[in-house]
């Protein structure tokens, strides 16, 4: 007795784990972009 695997499953949480990690890393770097450019307007009032 042989259980079958469902490889879609796999390919699932492998496309979840992708997305979710290219919109984490896309939020990041708006975030970084942000904060960078609030500093550089705060340096150029000196």
């Amino acid at each position: 007795m042989h259980e079958k695997l469902d490889q879609w499953q796999f390919v699932m949480a492998a496309l979840a784990i992708g997305v979710i990690g290219t919109l984490v890393l896309v939020g990041w770097t708006l975030w970084a972009m942000k904060r960078s450019e609030k500093r550089r307007d705060k340096a150029r009032e000196k």
